[in-house]
């Protein structure tokens, strides 16, 4: 397994360090990427200082408290607040996850924030997820069928849904992705950990009627054949899910038709 925290960067500069909040007793620090827009000048480390005693818990309260109290100008992505959306997924101290699910105790030292790796900024902790999004529409994944439609459902077994178990539960945070070093290099052309997931899901799904074209569409040395089972992609799902696994299914899938 590839180690994922990141290097240090000479063109990542110190920044500012705020003030820390008068009369607080129990403090935690935090060292945040900041980027403001393209031409700016390199990339900096800002410092805060955060009142543990005056927010929740977790990252994410950590961040609220910056902003809403120290300095509104820092941009991150956040939405539901129970790792059901995805949108805070940013880098905590080298490894990739949600900063509403990471408690600030489950991280030793200051709490050091990157946006996700190898994708563009956007600004602060923003990546850019559009060939994400572009390569997750790629696969398609939602129900294709040649059967006409029934009057109330599409019918399943039990033993056929649980096919479906650790494959429907992706929330699309990219953090398998771009944990992924293969994606580092090839994102351009290997659809990645979480596209990939999705695939898996339709293909095995007993009421989809588009295996074959699904297979066909992956069939390619770049699509799927980079992946090479380092697992940064299991070891980065917060919702515990093995992208490599499903991964790995296709392959055998396409070994399968071949025979």
């Amino acid at each position: 397994m590839v180690q994922l925290t990141l290097p240090q960067n000479s063109r990542i500069k110190t920044g500012k360090t705020w003030p820390k909040p008068e009369g607080a007793t129990n403090l935690r620090e935090f060292r945040v990427y900041r980027w403001q827009e393209e031409g700016d000048e390199n990339p900096h480390m800002d410092t805060y200082y955060v009142d543990t005693d005056d927010c929740g818990p977790m990252i994410l309260d950590g961040l609220l408290y910056i902003k809403n109290k120290i300095d509104p100008t820092l941009v991150f992505r956040r939405s539901c607040r129970e790792g059901i959306c995805g949108s805070c997924s940013m880098n905590i101290n080298g490894r990739n996850h949600l900063a509403c699910t990471t408690g600030m105790d489950e991280v030793e030292g200051p709490v050091t924030l990157h946006p996700l790796p190898h994708m563009p900024v956007v600004r602060d902790l923003v990546p850019d997820l559009t060939n994400f999004y572009a390569q997750l529409r790629e696969i398609e994944p939602w129900l294709q069928t040649d059967t006409p439609q029934p009057q109330k459902e599409w019918r399943q077994s039990h033993e056929d849904r649980e096919k479906l178990n650790g494959l429907y539960e992706c929330i699309l945070c990219a953090c398998c992705t771009t944990s992924c070093p293969s994606y580092w290099w090839n994102g351009d052309r290997y659809l990645g950990p979480a596209a990939l997931l999705q695939a898996h899901r339709w293909i095995v799904d007993s009421r989809d009627e588009r295996t074959g074209e699904r297979l066909d569409k992956l069939e390619d040395p770049f699509r799927l054949y980079r992946c090479h089972t380092i697992m940064n992609c299991a070891n980065a799902c917060p919702k515990g899910l093995n992208p490599a696994e499903a991964i790995a299914e296709i392959k055998a899938l396409m070994v399968e038709r071949r025979v």
